[in-house]
C-alpha cells in the first residue's frame, strides 16, 4: 500500500485537527481571509526572523579538516618547550584512550616562535603571519572540549551535534530557522578544496531529518559550478522552462490531493534551480574581481583552492547565502611523513589559508560587512603535547588526536575582537579556566544568531530535537 494513504488511514480524530489548524473553525476562517490560500506554495527559504535581535545574519564557517595543531599555531606553552623531550607524567595519561599512541611518550614543546599581536595581546606563531594582522578581529577559545577521538565522529559531533549520522548540519539548522536573504541561490552552500571530501562526508553538511531543502549545496570553483546546473544536450531554457511547468502541475496536483510539505519543498526546489542557472554561475565567476582584490587573497579565476574558496565566500554572502561551509582537508598532523609534519609541513598547510583568511576578515571589514558576518575557523578536536606513538623515533614530528582541549576562533559577527577566552594547564593537558563543551560552543553560535538554541527545534519520529541535543550554555562573555 502507499504509505501516504496507509498513514491516512491510520490517522485519528485527534491528529486530523491537530493539523487542520485548530480545526475546521480554523479552516473555515482561513478560507474567509484568503480564499486562495490552499493553492499557493510556501517558500521554505523564505527569510524568517530570530528569536530575538541577532549580532550576526550569516556564517562563514572554515572547517579544517584532520584538525589543526593548536599548540603551533595558538596555544603557546613555554613550559611546555621547556620540558622537551621529558616522558609525559603518568597522571595526564592514566585511564586515557588515544587513537596511535601508547606506552609512556615523550613531550613535544612547539618549535614554533610565538610572539603577542594586537591590542588584546592574542599569542600567535609564526606559522600564521597573515593573521597576525587581523588578531584585533579574532575572538580566541583555548578551552574547548570534546567527547570525541576519531576525525569522523568528532566531525559529526561538531557540526551536527551528533557523532552518529542522520542529524541536520549547523548550516541546515541555520537556514531553517533564517531561511536565505537570497531568492536566487540557496540558503547553505558547501566549498571543498585539497580534494578531498570532509571526513564525516556529506553528512557533516547533511539535512538530515530536516527537509531537503535545508541541505548544504555543493559547489565547485572550477567547472561547472553546481553539478548538472547547465542544460542538458539539445534542451534549452525554453524548453527547460517548459518541461518544469508541467512537473510543477503534477506535483501541485499531488499537493492538492494529500497536502505533504514534502511535495511543496520539492516544487521550491524546482524553482530555485531554474533560478540557480542565471544566478550560480555569475557568482562564482571571480575573474569580474579587481586584481588587486584577487592578489590579496591569493586567488587564481579557474582554479580550485582554498583562496578561491575565500573569495568566493565573501561573494556568496554578499548575494545574501546564509551559510557558507568551507572545508579544507590536510590538517591531520601525525608525523608519518613530510607533509604532514609539524615542521615544513605545518609551515606549507598553514601558508595555503592564512593568506586568504586575513584577506577574508580585511575585505568584509572594508564593505562593512564583517559586522554582522559572523566566521568561525578550527577543527573538530585538539592534538596531543606528547609525540605520536607510531613516529616516536622519527626525526618528522607529529601530534596525535586529543580530545581533551584545544582551540578555535571567531572574528566579527558580534563577538570580541582581540579577545582571549579560558585557559589550559602549563602542558597542555586540560582545561583549567572557562571549560566551553562543543555543545556550548553551538550554543553560542546560535546565540549569536538570534537563537534560543533550545527553542529551535524540529518534531522527528514522536520527539523534538535540536542542535545542541539536550546540553549546551551560551558564553555570553565572548559575546560583544
Amino acid at each position: 500500500m502507499n504509505p501516504k494513504l496507509e498513514q491516512i488511514q491510520h490517522a485519528t480524530r485527534r491528529h486530523f485537527l491537530k493539523q487542520t489548524f485548530a480545526g475546521l473553525g480554523g479552516v473555515a476562517l482561513g478560507s474567509l481571509i484568503n480564499p486562495n490560500a490552499a493553492a499557493q506554495t510556501v517558500d521554505p527559504l523564505a527569510a524568517k526572523k530570530p528569536h530575538f535581535p541577532a549580532k550576526a545574519k550569516q556564517v562563514i564557517y572554515l572547517h579544517l579538516t584532520g584538525s589543526p595543531p593548536n599548540l603551533d599555531l595558538y596555544d603557546y606553552k613555554p613550559e611546555l618547550v621547556k620540558r622537551d623531550g621529558q616522558d609525559c607524567p603518568a597522571e595526564f595519561l592514566k585511564g586515557k584512550k588515544f587513537a596511535f599512541t601508547s606506552g609512556i611518550p615523550k613531550l613535544l614543546g612547539t618549535r614554533r616562535s610565538f610572539k603577542q599581536y594586537g591590542k588584546g595581546g592574542l599569542w600567535l606563531s609564526d606559522a600564521i603571519p597573515h593573521l597576525h594582522e587581523v588578531a584585533d578581529e579574532m575572538c580566541m577559545i583555548h578551552s574547548l572540549n570534546t567527547d570525541q577521538f576519531n576525525h569522523a565522529p568528532a566531525e559529526l559531533f561538531t557540526l551536527t551535534g551528533s557523532p552518529r549520522p542522520g542529524r541536520p548540519s549547523f548550516g541546515s539548522w541555520v537556514t531553517y530557522g533564517l531561511g536565505s536573504a537570497s531568492e536566487d541561490l540557496p540558503g547553505f552552500i558547501v566549498l571543498i578544496s585539497s580534494g578531498v571530501q570532509p571526513n564525516g562526508g556529506k553528512n557533516s553538511f547533511g539535512n538530515g531529518f530536516l527537509p531537503p531543502v535545508y541541505q548544504g549545496v555543493q559547489c565547485r570553483s572550477s567547472g561547472d559550478p553546481v553539478l548538472y546546473v547547465s542544460d542538458p544536450e539539445g534542451m534549452d531554457r525554453e524548453t527547460r522552462r517548459r518541461s518544469l511547468d508541467a512537473i510543477q502541475e503534477l506535483n501541485e496536483l499531488q499537493a492538492a490531493e494529500y497536502g505533504h510539505p514534502e511535495t511543496r519543498t520539492r516544487i521550491s526546489q524546482y524553482e530555485l534551480a531554474y533560478r540557480m542557472q542565471m544566478s550560480v554561475p555569475e557568482t562564482m565567476d571571480i575573474s569580474k574581481e579587481s586584481p588587486k582584490t584577487l592578489e590579496s587573497y591569493g586567488a587564481e579565476p579557474g582554479a580550485s583552492s582554498f583562496a578561491n574558496n575565500c573569495l568566493l565566500a565573501r561573494r556568496l554572502v554578499e548575494k545574501g547565502v546564509r551559510f557558507v561551509q568551507l572545508f579544507d582537508w590536510g590538517w591531520d598532523f601525525h608525523g608519518t611523513n613530510r607533509a604532514n609534519g609539524i615542521g615544513d609541513g605545518l609551515t606549507e598547510k598553514a601558508a595555503s589559508v592564512d593568506r586568504p583568511i586575513a584577506a577574508l576578515i580585511k575585505d568584509l571589514r572594508e564593505r562593512g560587512m564583517l559586522d554582522d558576518t559572523l566566521i568561525v575557523c578550527g577543527g573538530e578536536f585538539g592534538r596531543t603535547p606528547f609525540r605520536e606513538g607510531r613516529t616516536a623515533a622519527s626525526e618528522v614530528l607529529g601530534r596525535d588526536h586529543y580530545p581533551d582541549c584545544f582551540s578555535m576562533w571567531m572574528a566579527g559577527g558580534g563577538v570580541k575582537g582581540g579577545y582571549s577566552y579560558g585557559a589550559t594547564d602549563e602542558l597542555g593537558f586540560a582545561v583549567t579556566e572557562n571549560k566551553v563543551h562543543i555543545h556550548d560552543f553551538q550554543a553560542t553560535l546560535m546565540h549569536l544568531l538570534g537563537f534560543d538554541h533550545e527553542r529551535l527545534t524540529y518534531r522527528f519520529q514522536g520527539r523534538d530535537f535540536r542542535l545542541t541535543d539536550v546540553h549546551g550554555k551560551v558564553v555570553h562573555d565572548i559575546v560583544a
